[in-house]
């Protein structure tokens, strides 16, 4: 009697599930299929119109490989970040040289391999330096006082830029990059203290960074023309 009970009871479910309206994909998740299903090809054309969009889905593409690249010769999450950010906006400089005789993954590790390498020569100079320098060389650097009128005429027009550009995000995006960069705060504290993903994090830091790298790219074709 109990097996019939339950086999009638599967069978009601089956039928129930049956009967039940399936679920429809928002707008915002059907497009979000399309580009994780689009090429890298199509990808990087879509760049080159430029497509922020699909500059996102390309870093949240590769994002999570050139960090265990990277992270496995260094063993430092933090600088690990920088040579990570470093390398997308690299990519974001130059996918126009992006010639497609490797695959993209392979031409994003050579940029990424290539800064950290860098980064491990720069940190070995920089130790060099440190040991060479006795106390008395050491200095007071100069003060932003005693810059000329022109370095603090650019330097203004340039704050200027940055913080009309900066007006154009969320204020949780400002408040993620004041979080990392003022008060020196892991990825992972601050995905906490905003309750958003570690994804979410890095990539509105890399807006951020991104906005700052468009304006200085401004600024000094202004200065060359």
């Amino acid at each position: 009697m109990l097996g019939r009970a339950l086999v009638g009871a599967g069978h009601a479910e089956a039928e129930s599930g049956r009967r039940s309206p399936k679920r429809t994909k928002t707008p915002a998740a059907e497009a979000a299929g399309a580009l994780a299903e689009l090429t890298d090809d199509d990808l990087v054309t879509a760049m080159l119109g430029g497509s922020a969009e699909h500059f996102d889905m390309l870093y949240a593409r590769y994002f999570p490989r050139i960090y265990s690249f990277v992270y496995s010769r260094i063993r430092s999450h933090a600088d690990c970040e920088e040579i990570v950010q470093e390398t997308f906006l690299a990519v974001f400089r130059s996918i126009d040289r992006y010639r497609g005789s490797s695959s993209l993954l392979a031409w994003i590790y050579g940029i990424a391999r290539n800064l950290l390498n860098n980064h491990v020569r720069s940190a070995q100079r920089r130790r060099e330096r440190i040991e060479l320098v006795d106390d008395e060389r050491l200095g007071r650097a100069p003060s932003p006082a005693a810059a000329s009128p022109v370095a603090e005429l650019e330097m203004d027009e340039y704050r200027r830029g940055v913080l009309d550009a900066l007006d154009g995000l969320s204020s949780w995006q400002t408040e993620i990059f004041a979080m990392r960069h003022f008060e020196d705060m892991s990825i992972p504290e601050i995905s906490r203290r905003t309750h958003r993903s570690s994804d979410s994090v890095r990539s509105s830091l890399f807006r951020v960074k991104k906005i700052f790298l468009e304006q200085a790219a401004m600024e000094s074709g202004g200065a060359r023309s």
